[in-house]
């Protein structure tokens, strides 16, 4: 599928085929396609917890007010982010880079983040948020649907996969096969709203 058309077709699904598998290859190769999102300093920071397990998504669930596209699609992808990947041996995120790059870069990423908790934070956030686009549209892309979720208790579904202290949650993302097309979009602010030239 072209990336445009993977783009304008991609929407927000609720109601999965729950007879529909999803292969382990496609499964791989989906999670390859999220390694290729981008992260600030190459931290690569996200993390995808994939859960297939139906006990485990049916108390996953519960915590996520009963939304069934937690347990009906084919798999559930907790997209989480390392709130001190920049500080876990930031060397080997720049191994294979030119010698001039690795020496600049490697000794600026520990101060960049170190004392500001705020800033570990977004960086995390925004890392979840590019992972998970990259996501969405590679399974698209793989005729698979998906539906970025933050109805949900994090506290609770931290708990359910055990997610270290030192790790957020972004977002849930069922992805599977829809049973029922999503609603028409409910309505796109016009462009010149939007997009701003310059300054506001």
């Amino acid at each position: 599928m072209d990336t445009f058309e993977a783009i304008y077709q991609r929407r927000a699904v609720k109601h999965y085929d729950p007879a529909q598998d999803m292969s382990d290859d496609d499964e791989r190769k989906l999670m390859e396609a999220a390694l290729q999102s981008p992260t600030s300093f190459n931290i690569q920071n996200w993390r995808f917890v994939v859960v297939r397990d139906k006990a485990r998504r049916a108390l996953i669930r519960e915590a996520a007010w009963d939304q069934a596209q937690v347990t009906d699609a084919s798999i559930l992808v907790v997209v989480c982010a390392d709130l001190r990947a920049w500080d876990r041996e930031p060397e080997r995120y720049w191994r294979n880079a030119p010698e001039a790059a690795r020496d600049m870069l490697v000794p600026m990423i520990k101060p960049f983040y170190a004392e500001n908790a705020e800033l570990q934070r977004d960086e995390a956030m925004r890392s979840c948020g590019l992972g998970a686009m990259t996501l969405m549209l590679a399974a698209k892309a793989m005729g698979y649907d998906s539906c970025p979720m933050i109805g949900f208790d994090p506290a609770r579904v931290a708990e359910i996969i055990e997610l270290p202290e030192d790790h957020v949650i972004g977002m849930l993302l069922p992805i599977g096969k829809a049973a029922k097309p999503a609603w028409p979009k409910p309505g796109q602010l016009p462009l010149d709203e939007v997009v701003i030239r310059e300054t506001f």
